[in-house]
């Protein structure tokens, strides 16, 4: 996969700098990685100075418009309404919502109520009601850059076992961000999460999960939450992707709406909460892009 420049040449990643005093040293670690049978990430994975700030730029738009749906969200708001914000904030700053139209979605972000997993299609009939907890998903493209991250909220008073589902996916999350170590397989990261989620007598759905993300929506790697430690793709510097896990306060098992062929429910309509965040790999860790 990594064939090697002659040392004199210009280098891949497009900084302009001799290979020899680039990503040389950079490209025999990842050889020996992949001689060791590890999988290890394509080139075109791995986000140039100019893609992180493109991506960095875009999450400034996501987090505003989650930061204006938690002032303004309230019981007897409309998914509708919701709806409408981030069109109108992402519009006003320059943005695209990356949702719109995306394989057919029909609405600009995706609002998960109770037992919705995910996918939920805002709609002018659904309306918040006291001691819900609800996801809103929110993408955003701007000069072609991606950002992606959702947060869960809480509809008024709920009840203290959706009150603890939320906050202990939120930890599942936190887990995951530590075991971002670099160098070392996604399958670490994922495992953490789903120790954390069984820990707490939780469950983590297995068909859907993170993503590569920032110059598409959706790039490689898929990011499982129910992995084994060193499965996976190794986490390298200058990837980015995403950590969503959706819980499950019973089964794993899933079904997606015959209706409206999008959104994910438990099958046992029990609640499931989400958080996620988008990040950078990095030499030493993480960076937080959008959150």
């Amino acid at each position: 996969m990594y064939k090697r420049l002659d040392r004199n040449d210009q280098c891949w990643c497009g900084s302009g700098k001799k290979y020899k005093s680039c990503h040389a040293a950079f490209d025999d670690k990842i050889i020996k990685y992949e001689h060791q049978g590890m999988i290890v990430p394509s080139r075109h994975l791995f986000k140039t100075e100019k893609d992180i700030e493109g991506i960095k730029k875009s999450a400034v738009i996501n987090m505003a418009v989650l930061d204006e749906i938690g002032e303004k969200i309230h019981a007897g708001m409309s998914t509708q309404e919701i709806d409408d914000i981030v069109m109108n904030t992402t519009k006003k700053m320059g943005g695209i919502p990356a949702d719109l139209g995306y394989q057919g979605f029909p609405k600009s972000v995706c609002t998960s109520i109770n037992e919705e997993v995910c996918h939920g299609i805002p709609s002018e009939d659904i309306i918040l009601r006291e001691g819900d907890i609800v996801n809103v998903d929110c993408s955003t493209i701007l000069d072609g850059y991606y950002s992606d991250s959702s947060r869960m909220f809480c509809i008024g008073e709920v009840s203290p076992e959706k009150k603890r589902l939320v906050d202990v996916t939120k930890e599942c999350l936190e887990e995951g961000l530590k075991a971002v170590i670099p160098w070392t397989p996604i399958g670490d990261m994922g495992n953490a999460v789903h120790q954390h989620a069984l820990k707490n007598g939780y469950t983590v759905v297995r068909e859907i999960g993170g993503h590569g993300c920032g110059n598409d929506f959706h790039e490689e790697p898929f990011v499982s939450f129910v992995s084994e430690p060193g499965t996976g793709m190794l986490m390298v510097p200058g990837m980015v992707f995403t950590i969503e896990p959706m819980v499950n306060m019973g089964g794993n098992e899933i079904f997606v709406d015959e209706e409206n062929d999008w959104t994910v429910y438990t099958a046992d309509l029990k609640p499931s909460a989400q958080w996620e965040v988008e990040l950078l790999v990095t030499e030493t860790g993480y960076e937080l892009l959008c959150w």
